[in-house]
């Protein structure tokens, strides 16, 4: 009887092994599918982003964002490269997850110890491209709202540069808690003895809590920068919706990096591998959400024939619910800044936010500066003058009439009325260019 349990339990062991490294091969091919998937997107959307940009400005047009992008791109196949290898090389193993007693019986010479200590080099090297991809796509906001925000206020630029010396803070801090923290640096991939949590790079406290404290406090920052002024802004509702969507995907960033560190600290063992593919997954709705500011008009443009009708339709009936009467129509950028009153109001104190959605996605693909298309802007009363290399269109169509009596009419019938005679008369049809002033006639009794 004691015979037969001692030859089953070798077989059930042997049962239990081989399921569970099916089912290891079976996540390992789950997460070689999605992880190789996610950077072939993030790789499209970075192209197009640069199609688009090359196709507003030209090579030569290219600013420093342009550039950075592909180096958060370029760093991102290294990252998923390194995560793959956690897997595939070293499986899931590292100096982490050990009793002192199995890892005194550890001969140096096996094969579990030499993957581990590849294992643990493989999470260093992680640490270190996560770190160079993600700062390097903030960089590249901070750059993409400079140009956004050229000649705006003083305010603006002063808060960029502000992000600026606080990215270049953090990410020393990042590198130097990462190349610092473990001396001498050998103990990151030491097996025997327990070099301790600090030098553990794959479940280490220090680690995970500085980048995502450094990770969190970035990108809270670069929200704050645009979607502010967006809030404030008199635009439509939905259109407000949608902007502050474009500029707050940071806030997806956030979210995937608490998860990660919440699935170390909870799971030491195999949190790890689990970290590597939620790391992917963090920084690639990282790539999507720098690159979707300047992909989304391109797209848009894309589809634009295929919904131009509906839209053209929807906008047609919004404009005849309009509460305002066919009486009290003007023309479009007609009469003075008192105009404003009977429009709902002066524009909002932001720049920034006092432009339609369209111009918005064109500023962010084009080289236009946000000050050459207010909207509200008289230059014949301000007396400026457009900026060279700038296009303006201004539009100006003014139609007065005025009744006129029975005995008018009688006396004019039968010839035409010259412009003199018009004039004399206080009759006026006429389409004049970008002067403001109202030229109105005498009545006659």
């Amino acid at each position: 009887m004691s015979s037969g349990a001692s030859s089953a339990d070798p077989a059930a062991a042997a049962a239990a092994a081989a399921a569970a490294q099916q089912a290891a091969a079976a996540a390992m091919l789950q997460f070689t599918i999605e992880a190789w998937t996610l950077l072939s997107i993030g790789i499209v959307i970075t192209m197009l982003r640069t199609y688009g940009r090359v196709k507003a400005v030209g090579f030569k047009g290219l600013q420093a964002d342009d550039y950075l992008v592909w180096v958060g791109a370029t760093f991102y196949a290294i990252e998923t490269s390194l995560a793959y290898s956690v897997g595939h090389f070293a499986q899931g193993l590292a100096n982490n997850g050990m009793t002192d007693a199995r890892r005194a019986a550890l001969s140096p010479d096996s094969a579990e110890f030499k993957t581990r200590v590849i294992g643990s080099k493989i999470q260093l090297a992680g640490w270190s491209s996560y770190s160079v991809l993600l700062w390097s796509l903030k960089a590249s906001l901070l750059v993409f709202y400079m140009r956004l925000t050229a000649g705006l206020k003083k305010t603006y630029l002063i808060r960029i540069y502000i992000g600026f010396g606080l990215l270049g803070a953090s990410f020393v801090t990042i590198l130097m808690n990462l190349f610092l923290a473990c001396r001498p640096f050998h103990l990151y991939w030491q097996i025997n003895p327990d070099p301790g949590n600090t030098c553990q790079p794959a479940v280490s406290n220090q680690i995970i809590w500085v980048y995502l404290s450094m990770n969190v406090i970035t990108d809270l920052y670069l929200i704050s920068i645009p979607v502010p002024m967006l809030w404030q802004s008199s635009l439509r509702p939905l259109k407000k919706a949608g902007l502050i969507f474009l500029f707050s995907g940071g806030l997806f960033v956030v979210a995937c990096a608490i998860l990660r560190c919440a699935l170390i600290v909870t799971d030491p063992v195999n949190g790890a591998q689990l970290a590597g593919s939620w790391a992917v997954r963090e920084t690639f709705v990282a790539v999507i959400t720098t690159n979707l500011p300047m992909v989304f008009p391109l797209i848009k443009t894309w589809l634009t024939p295929i919904f131009g009708s509906l839209l053209t339709t929807m906008r047609s009936q919004q404009k005849l619910t309009d509460k305002e009467s066919r009486s009290d129509l003007r023309t479009f950028g007609g009469g003075s800044r008192n105009t404003w009153k009977r429009r709902g109001g002066p524009p909002t104190a932001n720049p920034i936010t006092n432009i339609t959605f369209n111009e918005s996605e064109e500023r962010m693909v084009d080289d236009v500066k946000l000050q050459d298309l207010k909207g509200w802007t008289d230059s014949s009363t301000t007396g400026s003058v457009p900026a060279p290399n700038n296009i303006r269109k201004h539009v100006e169509v003014a139609v007065v009439s005025e009744a006129r009596d029975e005995k008018d009419l009688s006396d004019n019938h039968g010839h035409v009325v010259g412009d003199e005679e018009n004039q004399h008369h206080g009759n006026f049809s006429f389409a004049r260019g970008p002067r403001r002033s109202s030229y109105t006639g005498q009545s006659r009794m």
